[in-house]
């Protein structure tokens, strides 16, 4: 990362936490040895990896993803992934509220089955959030797929309450554990042509991505 726009990024407060900065950044570690982005290309991801990366550990429970979602991620795909300048990656990590761990299990198992299906279900999650709870998430999620996609949603159900794709699951854990990114949602690691820039959490504006990235004057 420049120097110069690293020492601004860190002064304009533009984010609620910007977290390590300093360490992090001189470690300059490339997104292909970086250890949260283990098996990245495996990840739901949207746009084409090569470029900037923006990954992402959200937490469908999580009200501050849900804000990230509603207010950041539409800038993300306007600028950077449907301009052809990056990917944004989605890494699942369930730490606040009970609901959330069903809900990644969900995801998963309809992530296995259509991707296309995966990002309509965590739109929905987010679109409904204050909604759902541990009693209620499985029924609800069988009925949005069966109703929205073309997905079984009483077999993703199901693959859920047996944590069928518990592998992969835990595999998003692991790599949120081995980088030691702590718990508040969302987290955001940006990339600038995979170069490791820094690491961001909490209330993630779009301002404080595209001057980390470089992409502040377009």
């Amino acid at each position: 990362m420049n120097r110069r726009r690293f020492l601004t990024l860190s002064g304009v407060g533009v984010v609620g936490a910007v977290a390590g900065c300093s360490s992090e950044a001189d470690r300059a570690e490339s997104v292909d040895s970086h250890p949260a982005a283990a098996d990245l290309e495996a990840q739901p991801r949207r746009g084409e990896l090569g470029g900037h990366v923006i990954l992402a550990f959200e937490d469908p429970s999580c009200p501050t993803c849900r804000r990230f979602h509603e207010n950041t991620l539409p800038d993300i795909r306007e600028n950077i992934v449907d301009a052809g300048k990056g990917a944004y990656v989605v890494r699942t990590y369930p730490v606040i509220y009970p609901w959330g761990e069903p809900a990644t299990q969900a995801l998963e198992s309809t992530f296995a089955r259509d991707s296309e299906a995966y990002w309509a279900l965590f739109d929905h999650y987010f679109a409904e959030q204050s909604s759902f709870d541990s009693d209620n998430v499985l029924e609800r999620t069988a009925t949005f797929l069966t109703e929205e996609t073309a997905v079984d949603g009483e077999a993703v159900a199901s693959d859920a309450r047996e944590r069928a794709h518990d592998d992969a699951v835990q595999a998003d854990i692991q790599a949120a554990e081995n980088a030691g990114l702590g718990e508040t949602t969302p987290i955001i690691l940006l990339f600038e042509d995979g170069e490791f820039v820094t690491k961001v959490n909490g209330s993630v504006s779009y301002d404080l991505i595209s001057e980390a990235l470089g992409e502040r004057d377009g």
